[in-house]
């Protein structure tokens, strides 16, 4: 056994070749790419037809806050996966990939200065400098969230670079707190639990996003190193096994967190939406609301990942090769950014009539 998935597969000593399902992925996403497609081309058509109004610059906005967004993924799921990985007996621990959480704090960094000067030209797109009162924004709570965030991500890159690279999760942390906070201001109704609410949803879901991403380039860089050491003089094909190993080790305690991951995600997202569209209320506003149908819409992706992350468990648990779940693990982390890209949307998008 080895890192390398097999290519195909007979079905019998005398029958034809038979490749890995891997089409039934594909089309899965084929179709979920289909059914968000309008959200997804931006606000314009998830307004029409909807007698609302979007702020100017609302594509811009959603834009730079799924940025922010992948931004915070990438570096929680580098920790989060390395700390799982030192949970798996007999791992290469000394092969690790090339860290992305420096350029995802760049990237971060950039978005949430982006958010803050929309804040410092009272939530427009600025045209040019003078546009901005930088000094409002220590006079709002929207702008000092936005500076919050500016500073964190900093704050993030800077640990990333250090010897110390664990330390990017409290400014990581501060991230998801301010977004937390941002999306819940004080006039609403129950602002703390909202930010409650929305602080586990966030945190799950970089921890589920940034999680199976840096999994999958931990399995690819282990599968590397096996073949790199196996081919040696001195290697052996003990070492290829037991990277093997290791490796379907880590994809199946990542499942079983993931597992949980959903659960608490499945439960905040449905009260929050609860909060914002009253019960009675919610299948009319699916589909007569721009916030409606950007949600049903993500509503439909991560029914999609929830399908994947099933098909890659049950390979993990009865192929031959538990490694080939990392076909349907690799399609899930397309779909989770589908899903990163249409909650920027959504949160830029205006919020959900409160009717009676």
């Amino acid at each position: 056994m080895t890192l390398i998935r097999p290519t195909a597969e007979t079905a019998g000593a005398s029958g034809p070749v038979r490749r890995p399902a891997a089409g039934r992925a594909v089309a899965l996403l084929v179709l979920v790419a289909v059914a968000a497609l309008i959200p997804l081309l931006g606000p314009r058509p998830a307004l029409d037809g909807t007698g609302e109004a979007a702020a100017p610059g609302v594509g811009g906005i959603a834009l730079l806050r799924a940025a922010l967004f992948t931004a915070l993924c990438v570096p929680v799921g580098e920790l989060f996966a390395a700390r799982l990985a030192r949970r798996v007996p007999g791992a290469p621990l000394e092969h690790v990939p090339r860290s992305w959480a420096p350029s995802a704090a760049a990237v971060g960094f950039l978005a949430a200065l982006g958010l803050a000067s929309v804040v410092a030209t009272g939530n427009l797109l600025p045209h040019h400098l003078s546009d901005m009162d930088v000094g409002g924004l220590y006079q709002s709570r929207d702008g000092k969230l936005a500076l919050l965030e500016v500073n964190a991500f900093l704050a993030a890159g800077l640990c990333a670079l250090s010897r110390r690279p664990a330390a990017q999760v409290w400014p990581l942390a501060a991230v998801a707190l301010a977004e937390a906070l941002r999306a819940h201001p004080a006039p609403e109704h129950g602002p703390l639990v909202g930010s409650g609410l929305t602080l586990v949803h966030v945190t799950c879901a970089a921890l589920w996003t940034g999680g199976l991403l840096h999994v999958l380039r931990m399995l690819r860089t282990w599968r590397t190193a096996s073949e790199a050491e196996a081919a040696e003089p001195t290697g052996t094909a003990e070492t290829a096994v037991s990277a093997g190993a290791a490796g379907a080790a880590l994809l199946g305690l990542y499942a079983r967190v993931a597992a949980v991951l959903f659960a608490a995600l499945t439960a905040t997202g449905v009260w929050s939406a609860l909060r914002r569209m009253p019960p009675g209320t919610v299948l009319d506003q699916l589909t007569a609301t721009s916030y409606g149908r950007t949600l049903l819409a993500k509503l439909v992706l991560v029914a999609a990942v929830a399908v994947l992350a099933l098909l890659a468990r049950l390979r993990l648990r009865r192929a031959a090769d538990r490694l080939s779940a990392c076909v349907p693990a690799r399609a899930e982390v397309v779909a989770l950014g589908l899903v990163v890209a249409v909650s920027g949307l959504l949160t830029a998008l205006p919020l959900p009539i409160r009717w009676s």
